[in-house]
């Protein structure tokens, strides 16, 4: 049987923090939660420096953190009420196709708008929109150890300002552009009816749907191992080591001398954007760091992608076969993200 830990408030990154411990712990079932004060969140395959506004947040006293399973960089606060669900790979409740598992585990929170009054529907590939084609929550997914986990979270307010005043920009002119259009394109549970609902409420409708999909769940608490994880884990999400791993060391295209050069490039495939530096040597790809808002999976295999393009021909023809031949040994799955995006996305650095 499942468990389901109903969570409150949690303090700092242990909101986020607190299912990356449970999946390392063993933890199969249900973890609903809110964050008690605001923090960021960056998806696990992103490049926290080009993504957020670094400066901007320590200034501001908001704590960034990077997670174990893809998507976007958000801002998270108490508005939000997270659902995250974590269970052994092979669980026979459980679909193997990842597009498959977001298609299933994105029916509670749909049924639980439907409970508020609010008609939404699962759009691949990650999102939940209303009617209007709005989306009222993103939702990721991705392995940690033995075990898989799908993350979202219910909207019910969201602070548009926060979230621009966040994001890293080219030019500062470009956020009130992206608070409006975040505006007129991401809605919340208070937008549609008029009134931020009670989140026990939500919580408990939220609850009652995920045990009509997954059957009944035995309610279980916190426990000092779980905090002992978390505790651990924090100082290692929050490192500098971790937080921008995917770096790249130049952010530009640059000539270093006559046949060397390190180029950049970014592309907007369908599953989300594709981000590469590559060193090349002789129109030969010599490394390569891959980065992006995009789902993957195994997660782990991304660096072996990145290994597997070493010392090949920046040729279009190439290159997808080559890539093509490591998803289908490797199992990969990358929604929305085909081997031809990758492709492009490598052959777009100019």
């Amino acid at each position: 049987m499942l468990k389901v830990l109903k969570l409150e408030y949690m303090q700092g990154q242990q909101s986020m923090l607190v299912f990356h411990a449970l999946a390392r712990l063993g933890f199969e079932g249900l973890v609903i939660v809110s964050p008690d004060v605001p923090l960021v969140s960056v998806g696990y395959f992103q490049d926290a420096a080009k993504e957020i506004d670094l400066d901007y947040c320590k200034n501001a006293g908001i704590p960034v953190m990077r997670r174990e399973v893809g998507g976007g960089a958000t801002y998270l606060d108490k508005n939000q009420v997270f659902y995250q669900i974590i269970w052994k790979k092979g669980n026979s409740k459980f679909p193997k196709n990842i597009k498959d598992i977001f298609l299933k585990l994105s029916q509670p929170a749909i049924a639980t708008y439907k409970d508020f009054g609010i008609e939404t529907m699962f759009r691949s590939e990650n999102d939940i929109i209303t009617k209007d084609q709005r989306k009222i929550a993103g939702e990721g997914g991705g392995d940690i150890d033995d075990r898989m986990v799908f993350v979202g979270g219910i909207l019910l307010d969201f602070d548009y300002q926060a979230m621009s005043k966040i994001l890293k920009v080219p030019d500062e002119k470009f956020r009130d552009k992206i608070y409006k259009t975040m505006e007129e394109n991401l809605t919340t549970m208070k937008k549609e009816i008029g009134y931020t609902p009670d989140r026990n409420e939500v919580v408990k409708s939220l609850s009652k749907n995920f045990e009509n999909l997954l059957g009944k769940m035995k309610a279980t608490t916190i426990a000092q191992d779980t905090i002992d994880k978390m505790i651990e884990l924090e100082k290692l999400f929050t490192s500098d080591e971790f937080l921008f791993k995917k770096t790249p060391r130049i952010p530009k295209g640059v000539k270093i001398r006559e046949g060397v050069e390190i180029l950049y490039s970014t592309y907007k495939a369908k599953g989300g954007l594709i981000r590469t530096a590559q060193e090349i040597k002789e129109n030969v790809i010599s490394t390569i760091d891959i980065s992006g808002d995009f789902q993957f999976y195994p997660k782990s295999e991304l660096s072996g992608l990145e290994k597997n393009l070493r010392k090949t021909k920046r040729k279009e023809n190439v290159i997808i076969e080559k890539i093509e031949s490591f998803y289908h040994k490797n199992s990969i799955e990358s929604p929305g993200v085909e081997p031809e995006d990758v492709t492009e996305a490598i052959m777009e650095a100019k």
